[in-house]
This record gives C-alpha cells, sequence and structure tokens, in this order.
C-alpha cells in the first residue's frame, strides 16, 4: 500500500476514536501535542456529539492519573493520548499503578512515521514496549494502516475478557504523516448534550445466608486488605468471624469490624490462649507489619478469596490458598464460636478507648486524630493517600455501621505519585463529592494536579492536607530509632524527613484553589461538614517531631487496657 492509497491521519484517528467509543470508553483524558493532533480532532468530533467526555492536561503524568482515576470510579476503560517522544514516558508511574492494581487504562501513543525513524528526527524514539510487562497488550499501528482491530484487540485486553488475564492497561501506539490537521470544509458538529456515562449509588452493604451449624468451630479471622468489597464484611458476618477490614477494603463497616486490630494480632498469637488458627484473606493486605507477620506465621492456616485472577501477585508465590467459590471458602473458614468473636470485639473496644483517650487529650491535631475526623465525616467517596495517611486511617478510623463513603487509594505500588489528580479523576467520574486526605509530601509531589484549564470541569474535591512540613512516616520506622541514636547527625532528618517550608496557602491561591488552615480536629471537623462546591484545600498544620512519642503513648494505653484480657 503506498502513501496515497492509505488512509490519511484525520481519517485513521476517526477510525480510532469509533473503535474506541465501540468498546466502552466514554472519557478521554488528552495532553496537548503535534503528532498527536489528529486524535486530539477527531476525540473533538466525538465530544461535540456528546459520545466521550474529553479532559485536556498539560502534564502527561497528571493525565495519566486522572485516567487511571477516572477508570476507577467509572468502571470502564478511559482512553489518555499522548503526543511522541518523553511525553509517553511520562505515563509510566500511572500504568505500573494501573497494571498491579488491575484498572483499564488505554494509552493511545501518537507516533512518528517509520520513514522518520532512525534519522535524528524531533522527538522520535522507540514508544512500543515502553512499558514491558506492565501493560496486558501492546501494539504498533503503521502510519496510514486501519487501526480498528488493534484498537478492539487493546480494549478486549484491557477489560479483562483475555482468559486467565485481569484487566489493566494497554497500549495503542499509532503514527500519523503530515497532514495532521482536518482537511479543508471539516468542522465540528453541532454540539449535543452528554450522556450520563456513570451512576454511582455509593457504597452497598451485602447479605450472605448464615453458615451451617454443621462448620466446624474455628480460631479464624477474616482479614480485608485493599478492594476486597462489602462481600468480606458479608462474609465474617454470616460466619460469626471478626472482620479485621484496611480502609480501602470498602468492607471496613458492620457488628464484627474490629477498629485498631493491628495493636491485637500479638494477644491473639503463638502461645496466647486463643490463638488465631486460620485467615481467610479478601483483596490486598499491606498496611501493617504485624498483618505481614500473621500472613507469613508457618501455624495459621490461610486462604485467598480469588474468583478471577488477580494482577497483584504471580501464582504459587503467596503461602495462601487461592478459593474461587464462597462454598469452599466457607468450609475452609468453618464458624466462629460466640466466645471467639466476643472476644475480638472486647479487646476492639478496649483498645479503641484506650486510644480515642490519649489523642482526646492531645491539645493539637496529629496524624491519628486526623485521620480518625476525617473518616468518620467523610460522605460520597474518600481517597486516602499512601505513606501516613492511609495508615493512620486504618489504626484510629472507627468502623461504621454501615458504609458511608466509596474508599480509594493507589495501592498496586502504594506510591505517592499522582495523587491529587487520582481525586481529581475519581471526583469527575461520579459527579459525587470526595475528598483525599494526604500529607504535605505527597501534596507537594502532585502539585501540577491543581492545574485545571480555563473551561475543564472542576470537581467537587475537598483536599485535606496533613501538613507536617516533611515525610513523617520515616520517623515511625526503622529510621526513627537511627535518628534517636544521634549517629548520623541530621541525615536522617535530610535524606528521609525532607523539611521544607512551602506556603500551602500562597500555592493554592497561584491554582485558583480555596484554602483554609485549622490545627485542631474540631476545625478539622467543622471544615469537613461545610457544603463542598468546586475545589478546597484543608490544610491541617500539625508537628511531626513528637510523633513517635505519640505512637508509644498510644501502644502503652492500650496495652494496659487489653493486656489483662489475656
Amino acid at each position: 500500500m503506498t502513501f496515497q492509497d492509505s488512509l490519511t491521519s484525520i481519517a485513521a484517528a476517526r477510525v480510532a476514536v469509533t473503535a474506541l467509543l465501540d468498546g466502552g470508553v466514554r472519557h478521554a483524558v488528552v495532553a496537548p501535542g503535534s503528532r498527536s493532533a489528529p486524535m486530539a480532532y477527531a476525540l473533538a468530533e466525538a465530544e461535540a456529539a456528546g459520545r466521550v467526555r474529553l479532559h485536556v492536561r498539560i502534564d502527561e503524568r497528571d493525565a495519566g492519573f486522572t485516567a487511571l482515576g477516572l477508570a476507577l470510579s467509572t468502571e470502564a476503560p478511559v482512553a489518555v493520548l499522548t503526543t511522541s517522544g518523553t511525553a509517553v514516558g511520562n505515563l509510566m508511574p500511572a500504568v505500573m499503578e494501573a497494571n498491579h492494581s488491575a484498572v483499564p487504562v488505554v494509552v493511545i501513543s501518537a507516533d512518528r512515521p517509520e520513514e522518520l525513524h532512525g534519522t535524528g528526527a524531533n522527538q522520535t524514539t522507540i514508544q512500543l514496549d515502553l512499558f514491558g510487562d506492565h501493560v496486558r497488550f501492546a501494539v504498533d499501528v503503521a502510519a496510514g494502516d486501519n487501526p480498528q482491530k488493534a484498537v478492539a484487540t487493546a480494549l478486549y485486553a484491557a477489560t479483562g475478557a483475555l482468559e486467565d488475564t485481569p484487566p489493566g492497561p494497554v497500549q495503542v501506539n499509532i503514527a500519523f504523516r503530515d497532514p495532521l490537521t482536518p482537511e479543508n470544509g471539516d468542522a465540528l458538529p453541532d454540539t449535543q448534550g452528554h450522556g450520563v456515562f456513570h451512576y454511582d449509588a455509593g457504597p452497598q452493604a451485602l447479605d450472605l445466608a448464615a453458615a451451617s451449624s454443621e462448620l466446624a468451630e474455628r480460631r479464624t479471622v477474616v482479614l480485608a486488605g485493599h478492594d476486597a468489597g462489602p462481600v468480606a464484611e458479608a462474609f465474617a458476618r454470616a460466619h460469626g468471624l471478626p472482620l479485621l477490614a484496611e480502609p480501602s477494603s470498602n468492607a471496613r463497616f458492620g457488628p464484627n469490624a474490629v477498629g485498631p486490630y493491628r495493636v491485637l494480632l500479638e494477644y491473639f498469637g503463638p502461645g496466647s490462649p486463643a490463638p488465631i488458627e486460620r485467615v481467610v484473606l479478601f483483596g490486598r493486605a499491606t498496611l501493617s507489619r504485624p498483618v505481614a507477620s500473621l500472613l507469613a506465621r508457618e501455624s495459621v492456616e490461610s486462604a485467598i478469596y480469588q474468583p478471577v485472577p488477580v494482577a497483584w501477585y504471580e501464582a504459587g508465590r503467596r503461602r495462601e490458598t487461592p478459593i474461587e467459590t464462597l462454598p469452599e471458602l466457607g468450609a475452609f473458614a468453618g464458624r466462629g464460636s460466640a466466645e471467639w468473636l466476643d472476644s475480638w470485639l472486647l479487646a476492639g473496644a478496649a483498645a479503641q478507648h484506650a486510644l480515642d483517650g490519649v489523642l482526646a487529650g492531645e491539645t493539637a491535631a496529629n496524624g491519628p486524630s486526623v485521620g480518625a475526623v476525617v473518616w468518620e465525616h467523610s460522605r460520597g467517596q474518600l481517597v486516602l493517600g499512601s505513606s501516613n495517611g492511609i495508615r493512620d486511617v486504618d489504626l484510629a478510623g472507627l468502623p461504621h455501621h454501615h458504609p458511608i463513603a466509596t474508599v480509594y487509594a493507589n495501592r498496586g505500588l502504594a506510591g505517592i505519585d499522582g495523587t491529587i489528580a487520582t481525586a481529581t479523576g475519581i471526583a469527575l467520574g461520579s459527579g459525587r463529592e470526595t475528598t483525599v486526605l494526604l500529607g504535605d509530601v505527597t501534596f507537594l509531589h502532585d502539585a501540577g494536579g491543581l492545574l485545571l484549564g480555563h473551561g475543564e470541569p472542576v470537581p467537587d474535591l475537598r483536599i485535606v492536607v496533613l501538613n507536617d512540613t516533611g515525610g513523617a512516616i520515616f520517623a515511625l520506622l526503622e529510621h526513627g530509632a537511627v535518628e534517636d541514636s544521634g549517629a548520623y547527625g541530621t541525615a536522617v532528618e535530610r535524606l528521609f524527613g525532607t523539611p521544607h517550608s512551602v506556603d500551602i496557602a500562597a500555592l493554592a491561591a497561584a491554582y485558583g484553589v480555596g484554602h483554609q488552615a485549622v490545627s485542631t480536629t474540631a476545625e478539622l471537623a467543622d471544615a469537613l461538614k461545610a457544603p463542598l462546591k468546586g475545589r478546597t484545600i484543608v490544610e491541617v498544620r500539625v508537628d511531626r517531631a513528637g510523633l513517635r512519642g505519640l505512637h508509644a503513648r498510644i501502644k502503652e494505653a492500650i496495652n494496659a487496657a487489653v493486656g489483662h484480657r489475656h
């Protein structure tokens, strides 16, 4: 096929966009560029016709994470378009997260035609397979070729239709040859109203039949990790088992949920009067070392509920036995005796009371108290940044009686990249009020995510920034002990604490985002209860110097409250 009888770039782009829409794409994030212009024009035509919503971002990294958030909240594939060169590489963090969290992000990377490769032509590099094993499928479409089959196959892979393959990101690398603009006489169609592409009724509880009395009584716990879903809560309730649920499990509610579970595991460990015998794992548990130690115990049998393929581990690399059906899982778990469940609930209540007492005695806000208040007052959707924020909620967030907010977190690789952009995409995808809790370092890492161009859709997004002027999480790890020893002088603070003096209020003003500073949990609670329209930053200023001591006091209080029971 010669250049003369091949598809023009704009014609190929229109075919690609039609294939995207036919495959269920209803949101596309576009980063500006010349080589990708044919796709951008074709998407603009589709948006004018009411068939897709476009979101324009000048930063490709934020474009990728915005697409990730949109895909998370809509549970549908979302396209992200970049021009050629380094623009494609900037999608790598979002693609890596999408890989490990099984999110269908469809990368459309524009490329130079074959005759320009290897010539030193501007913005020309090897783009196919740039993402390696992080994508489910990658394909090159030569300039002038029909991209329909390539796009359709990519969407098939992205949405988990391939056998034994979870959903995940894909790459369609389409080369475009000049001319890159529409032909004379082409124009946008008459603007149509946008369809409602997703309706989210919010979190819902499930019900399962009570476990058969014929099942053996066992000292089993239900561990709900990230993305476990409400089925974990329903299973624990049906089997009379204690529920140990991470915040982003969307199972941290109900009568069997134990709030500060991670500090109680030692009381049900080897040598205790009633040690844990079995663990049933839903989702991916990643937040604490006590949980990791529990799952590694040779004396504890464990199983993982896995009805569909997952992306976060390789078969045979974990101790848990994969079980596909709930009846089989029930046979493994057995049912809990009233004494077993009560022992956990009583210990949990005592630990929660002790923890709350310590936090109430603090005059200023701190990480755990902020986590507890955000958890208590969030409605609609809650996004939890990596680092200390999600762990503070895991420690101090009192489980609700029923699900209140849908909770999201980038736990695929637990990076702090793109958290604001992810939360923006989550809010835009659903149209629901969204709160995101993150630390100041995570916030600054994605300050560019605050940039929305004129005319771009603005989400209802409350950004709660726990500002302790640096990275507090390392003080709670081994590095805190190194710093306390004084053997490395100020190196730990410089290398891990990364202190700064950024004026977040000024940064908010620069991006046209509202800002409010608070220093107490009462002020924070009032800010969280205020009506939300558009975007606002609630900055909670705290001191991280005493964080290590605070956690020590919490542990001491819980030991005093719970220790005498065991």
